[in-house]
């Protein structure tokens, strides 16, 4: 019998005890609790994320029935769905967005050298939202629509790694473009941008901030060119140019130049103009560049399908935002144990393995080891040969 401790326990010891604590005094999370604290709220809905449980009680039930192996996972009071559902109505969901900010920390620093396409050694953040639709009846505060509610994830990607570095939650009436008020701006970053951000006024607070941006122009921006450069024709770039903006509020918004680039895009055909404050990076490096601004795209697909983020426990938004981030908490965790073990695994197949593993009392590495094919040799000693 295996006496080492499961498969969650194991998983769970990437994680900083210390500084969740901090967290938790932060906003005094466990005021007045006798029972049921903090930390056993964040490891049910851990595991409720790992197992893809679907509800509540179905996290009660899955729990319950393994009762004796609980205690060695940690949880310490006693799980019931009206306890949890308590919790995630009254517990500051700030508790579970810093510990998730501590996490995204420590990923990025070992996915710092992480390769995404483009050799390039200033960080590369990617900024778009996406849209998640609810009943507008049990989430009347999700507001998207007459008819319809809605959340929307602000989100912020480091294209070294995948890793979230910014996520900010509002119902579905806010529109994109206001949330580069809330962006921290890194000096020397580059900032990947569709064009539904294209607003002078905060694009050049970027640039007064000494980061760069890359972003799509629309096809009605008035502009003037000042001089072209030289551009290779076989690698898709069409031009090369060095303009300045036109109209009253644009020039009044963002008075210094900018650089255009149009591309032709081989794969789907199509004919791309950006705009971006970086005048030293070639052209066709400008245009991979946004290439990449896909991976922000594919996360979004990946988090829908394969964590428990539209399917809520609890209508209120404080059980929702707690939900969202012990869920960007968790899919941080995989990629930094993932990182540490040294794994080639996928994300997608470790959570899979993880998902029918977590009261098993294996080793984790040699959990997530892929087998080699054994082959099996005949045992000739003992027959007799017909022919020689």
């Amino acid at each position: 019998m295996n006496s080492g401790k499961t498969i969650f326990s194991q998983l769970m010891d990437f994680l900083p005890i210390y500084e969740f604590r901090q967290c938790v005094e932060r906003y005094h999370g466990n005021f007045k609790i006798k029972s049921f604290s903090c930390w056993d709220q964040f490891l049910c809905m851990a595991f409720a994320q790992l197992a893809y449980r679907e509800s509540l009680r179905d996290i009660q039930a899955c729990l319950r029935s393994n009762q004796q192996k609980l205690y060695h996972m940690g949880i310490r009071g006693k799980v019931s769905r009206n306890t949890l559902a308590n919790a995630n109505q009254i517990r500051d969901w700030r508790i579970y967005a810093d510990f998730a900010h501590v996490l995204i920390t420590r990923a990025q620093s070992l996915y710092a050298h992480e390769d995404f396409g483009v050799q390039l050694e200033q960080a590369v953040y990617a900024f778009d939202a996406t849209t998640i639709d609810l009943c507008l009846s049990l989430f009347p505060w999700a507001r998207f629509r007459q008819h319809k509610g809605a959340i929307k994830l602000h989100t912020l990607l480091d294209l070294r790694g995948s890793i979230p570095t910014f996520i900010y939650v509002t119902h579905g009436k806010i529109h994109e473009v206001n949330l580069l008020d809330e962006l921290f701006v890194e000096p020397g970053a580059i900032y990947l941008f569709d064009r539904g951000y294209l607003d002078f006024g905060r694009l050049y607070r970027i640039h007064q901030s000494r980061a760069f941006f890359i972003i799509r122009a629309k096809s009605n921006f008035r502009f003037r060119r000042i001089y072209s450069q030289p551009v290779d024709k076989s690698k898709g770039v069409q031009a090369d140019q060095i303009i300045k903006l036109q109209g009253f509020y644009a020039r009044k918004d963002y008075p210094e130049r900018l650089r255009r680039i149009r591309y032709f895009d081989p794969e789907k055909k199509k004919r791309l103009s950006f705009l971006t404050n970086n005048f030293t990076l070639p052209a066709f490096v400008i245009a991979e560049l946004f290439r990449c601004r896909w991976k922000i795209e594919l996360f979004f697909k990946w988090i829908k399908q394969h964590l428990r983020i539209k399917a809520f426990y609890g209508t209120s938004e404080n059980a929702v935002k707690i939900q969202i981030w012990i869920a960007i908490a968790v899919y941080v965790l995989v990629a930094i144990m993932k990182k540490q073990l040294k794994t080639d695994r996928s994300l997608y197949t470790i959570l899979q393995i993880l998902s029918v593993s977590l009261f098993e009392k294996v080793p984790l590495s040699q959990l997530l080891t892929e087998p080699k094919p054994q082959i099996e040799e005949d045992d000739y000693s003992n027959q007799l040969f017909l022919f020689k």
